[in-house]
């Protein structure tokens, strides 16, 4: 069993991760409730998970306009 968590992870938390990475790809759960699961504080380690195990963040065209509108909107 220990072969298949990852060194210094339980088999728990290897599960854990796994099976919660695997709804978040089939697009059943959100990134918050991967979030809320994986009892992460911050959306930026939801996305430093994703990262280390190969997972493109989604940002689209409307993603990037909403985002230069609010820095206008900030002046920044």
């Amino acid at each position: 069993m220990d072969a298949l968590a990852s060194a210094g992870r339980d088999l728990s938390r290897a599960a854990l991760e796994a099976l919660s990475l695997e709804a978040y790809l089939q697009r059943r759960i959100t990134g918050a409730q991967l979030r809320h699961l994986l009892g992460f504080e911050t959306p930026m380690q939801v996305d430093a998970f994703l990262k280390d195990h190969g997972v493109e963040l989604e940002y689209s065209l409307d993603d990037l306009e909403r985002d230069r509108q609010t820095h206008r909107r900030l002046g920044l």
